[in-house]
């Protein structure tokens, strides 16, 4: 996972600071996908495409969180720069996918990639730990060959599961892993005064390695319950 530099695929450059940029330089007649709407700025000679993918591709991208409909931008006649923005506080990361390298992300994850990216339904095993674990049932499993750019939501704290090794994560601090961890839920120890009381809720996310993780230290849907939480009622 880089901030700057040169991929096997292209230039790229991650700026700003709470609210992030990825400035990309493409090479004639090289393009970059994104998400409708994340284009911030960019050279006059990119030139923009935007297409469903079909009927298949727009509804899977559509319960999983993501527009139905997608923009490829080029290069034309020339090295040409563009700069994708995240669309909440937090951060921007660079994953390199191929194979063996498949990474599962939290809905609404995703922001760009290269052409040799695949977006595609991630289902959680378990049903337990796809309505109670916090990361909802369909999560984004990120295939395929090239780099995507992912939010991230606050800052980002990475851990490297060993096999068998968990993790329990508190709702929705859970932004990306490997496809080689595997996620469940299980109810807060303690009994119903912790599970009432306690104000973590009645279920926990536990991640179980071999894997990298890596969580998230404001989620938005925690900023917007604290946001909601001092709005006077009627």
């Amino acid at each position: 996972m880089k901030n700057t530099g040169r991929s096997d695929y292209m230039r790229y450059e991650i700026k700003g600071g709470m609210m992030p940029v990825v400035e990309i330089i493409l090479e004639a007649g090289e393009s970059i996908n994104c998400e409708k709407g994340a284009m911030v700025w960019m050279s006059p000679n990119m030139q923009m495409q935007t297409s469903g993918g079909g009927v298949g591709k727009m509804f899977t991208r559509a319960i999983s969180g993501e527009s139905m409909f997608r923009n490829t931008y080029t290069a034309q006649g020339g090295p040409g720069l563009i700069a994708f923005g995240s669309s909440f506080v937090g951060n921007i990361m660079a994953v390199e996918i191929g194979p063996g390298k498949e990474i599962i992300c939290q809905k609404s994850a995703y922001l760009a990639s290269t052409p040799g990216i695949n977006l595609e339904i991630a289902f959680q095993k378990k049903i337990a730990g796809g309505f109670f674990g916090g990361e909802g049932f369909i999560m984004q499993r990120i295939t395929g060959q090239g780099i995507v750019f992912i939010e991230i939501d606050g800052s980002v704290v990475d851990y490297m599961l060993a096999p068998g090794q968990q993790m329990v994560i508190d709702t929705g601090y859970l932004a990306m892993m490997d496809a080689t961890c595997s996620l469940n839920a299980e109810t807060v120890k303690g009994g119903a005064m912790n599970m009432f009381f306690g104000g973590e809720g009645f279920f926990n996310t536990v991640v179980t390695g071999p894997g990298r993780i890596t969580l998230q230290t404001m989620p938005k849907s925690q900023l917007a319950a604290e946001i909601a939480s001092m709005i006077p009622s009627k």
